[in-house]
């Protein structure tokens, strides 16, 4: 096997499987229980500590950057997987709250390779995603963690991530979102995202809205399950906030005098549910020290460009994006947009309820992804619902030119509002890297 680097694992890993998205178990359940037999014959058996997987269509990255920051907090030693990255793709596999390195990745991509190939004359075809998450996986049962944090990149039931049998499982939320895959209704896409629930243990619901026959959903996975509103519960109190929470005896645990700030309280509130079902010992103090310095790229996150105010946020469904409007208080200027989605996207629903908020939107289409909506389909909705909008096309610079562009007419009073995808929030960020670059390299 050729000595490859990480770029050119990931160029390979990206022209090497037909699609995109590939959901199912089979796959990736022969390879990693292919490497799970080499382990046990080389006697370094895989071991992953206690896992808690995070399921959802909004708030799981929220979730899991808050049980890492208090795990990290209280001494724990952790991992985490998150998808996909805004600038580097070891972004995606951290241990102790910092980006693996290049040759831990390359490494246990070889292995997996040599798994992959082991199996049958023709070896089994892995994504990008299947083989990313099979990497973490073996980075992690090799770093000596307490706890693995895995974030499901899509639905649930057949994520990749789900080969994995966790100690307790999160459901964040329930919303339309990514409908080709998951279905067109919430109570399909309940389904898929309950099936990340193992019967006997802890299912932690944070969907106040439940779905027709969400009850009856949750009875069928067996699992020991908590819902917001009953079983646990928050107090907003102006800038902070109170959990009413339970043990992992089944113990009444009050938590007080939490931020509000940054990352959504209920975010918050699951995250530490879920590490005291998981048995983790938390100190009072410990969990509030570690949410107040808390924050994570991308969401909601306020950026200066040259003293004008960015939000970058990387909603991109209409729930996501009436978060964010509820977000964007009344400003002395403007507040200007600059947006763009994938085509499995509601393009008119996350315009809606920032409609009256945004005063002029700069769009371009994405240029990374076959998967992007049309330039023009999206200034074809925001021309019908009567929004002022500029459409940037690729040939132009496209996303880069439409941040440049609002940048370039915005005053001080104005704040540039960025969202839409993860694509488009990682334009900002990288801009923002090569601004911090110049700075550094000529002061």
């Amino acid at each position: 096997m050729p000595d490859r680097c990480l770029a050119e694992w990931l160029t390979l890993l990206e022209a090497r499987h037909p699609s995109e998205i590939d959901l199912g178990l089979d796959r990736v359940s022969a390879v990693w229980s292919e490497l799970v037999a080499r382990r046990q014959q080389q006697n370094n058996p895989l071991k992953l500590g206690t896992v808690i997987t995070v399921a959802g269509t909004n708030g799981k990255g929220s979730t899991i950057a808050s049980m890492q920051a208090i795990l990290l907090q209280q001494g724990y030693r952790v991992g985490a997987t998150t998808s996909p990255h805004f600038i580097d793709y070891n972004e995606r596999i951290s241990v102790q709250g910092e980006p693996v390195s290049d040759a831990l990745i390359v490494s246990a991509f070889e292995e997996i390779e040599l798994a992959r190939q082991a199996i049958s004359p023709e070896p089994v075809s892995l994504t990008y995603f299947e083989f990313g998450t099979l990497a973490a996986l073996l980075v992690f049962a090799d770093a000596n963690l307490d706890a693995v944090l895995l974030e499901v990149g899509l639905g649930g039931r057949l994520d990749a991530i789900n080969i994995i049998d966790a100690d307790v499982a999160v459901v964040t939320s329930i919303a339309l979102d990514h409908q080709a895959w998951l279905g067109d209704t919430r109570e399909l896409i309940a389904v898929e995202k309950l099936g990340i629930a193992r019967p006997g243990r802890p299912l932690l619901i944070g969907e106040a809205d439940s779905p027709k026959g969400f009850d009856q959903m949750i009875t069928a996975t067996g699992a020991e399950a908590l819902q917001i509103g009953g079983d646990f519960s928050i107090e907003l109190q102006d800038d902070q906030f109170a959990a009413t929470l339970l043990s992992a005896d089944g113990q009444p645990r009050l938590f007080e005098h939490l931020p509000v700030a940054g990352l959504l309280p209920i975010n918050k509130t699951l995250a530490i549910q879920a590490l005291l079902c998981a048995g983790f010992d938390l100190t009072d103090s410990g969990v509030a020290a570690a949410l107040a310095e808390l924050c994570l790229p991308g969401r909601q996150q306020q950026l200066d460009f040259k003293g004008i105010k960015v939000i970058v946020d990387v909603a991109h469904n209409p729930a996501a994006a009436i978060a964010l409007a509820h977000s964007l208080t009344p400003i002395k200027g403007r507040y200007i947009a600059v947006a763009s989605v994938l085509s499995d996207k509601d393009w008119s629903g996350i315009v809606e309820p920032l409609g009256n908020i945004i005063n002029h939107w700069q769009i371009a289409e994405i240029s990374d992804t076959e998967r992007a909506t049309k330039g023009q389909t999206l200034l074809e909705v925001l021309y019908n619902a009567g929004h002022s909008a500029t459409l940037h096309e690729q040939v132009d610079g496209g996303l880069e030119k439409a941040f440049l562009t609002a940048l370039d007419q915005a005053t001080a009073d104005d704040t540039l509002v960025v969202f839409g995808s993860f694509y488009t929030v990682s334009t900002v960020l990288m801009l923002k890297q090569e601004l911090k670059r110049k700075f550094e390299k000529y002061n």
